[in-house]
């Protein structure tokens, strides 16, 4: 890959940039595009780029939109994963998108936080769960020697933390349909009450990105 710190371009992509940067904070607009750039590389790490179901732009909106649920446009009242996926199917629809495509980001979002799902529901959501991974650590070697310019040019900002304090403040405000147990939500809250730092916290502080 001649630039891998290019970023798609077009009207839906800007508009995609623009919602997650006027949404969303700096860290977690940072950590979405991070991600795209890490599922892309991880892509053709695994020799995936020529695959028949790859699709760059698909993968863009579902890395780059994962957590919109998250931002100011959530409502709250469901998981943020979900609210995430409807809000990213609406935005795609708005500029065209088809439905089976919309379909395909829709799950790539809302199954992000499910490990040993996501990764059986097809290419486009095991490398969007495999690109959100890679920015919280798990298997940074796919990206070594390329992710000292993608933090330069996209910076960590305390994206760990962030996230928490988002996470938690969204299933805060309907814990029952945001928050159910042994959700990431559910147990990121939990977590914060009882300890006051959660344990993905905790283990952040022993990745690579630390």
């Amino acid at each position: 890959m001649n630039d891998f710190l290019a970023l798609p371009a077009g009207p839906l992509a800007a508009t995609i940039l623009a919602t997650v940067r006027d949404t969303e904070s700096p860290a977690v607009a940072n950590h979405s595009v991070r991600s795209f750039l890490f599922a892309r590389l991880l892509a053709e790490h695994e020799g995936c780029l020529a695959d028949p179901a790859y699709d760059a732009g698909l993968l863009f909106a579902a890395t780059v939109l994962h957590d919109l649920g998250l931002g100011t446009r959530a409502p709250g009242r469901t998981r943020f994963e979900v609210e995430g996926a409807d809000l990213a199917a609406e935005l795609l629809t708005e500029h065209g998108v088809g439905a089976p495509q919309v379909d395909l980001v829709w799950e790539a979002i809302a199954l992000h936080t499910s490990p040993g799902i996501a990764e059986r529901r097809g290419l486009l959501a095991y490398l969007t769960r495999e690109g959100v991974g890679i920015d919280f650590g798990r298997n940074a070697h796919v990206v070594t020697g390329r992710h000292e310019r993608i933090h330069q040019e996209h910076p960590r900002l305390s994206m760990v933390p962030s996230l928490v304090d988002a996470i938690v403040e969204h299933a805060a405000r309907a814990e029952e349909a945001a928050a159910p147990r042994y959700s990431i939500a559910g147990e990121l809250l939990r977590e914060r009450r009882e300890a006051g730092v959660t344990g993905l916290e905790r283990a952040a502080a022993g990745t690579p990105w630390a």
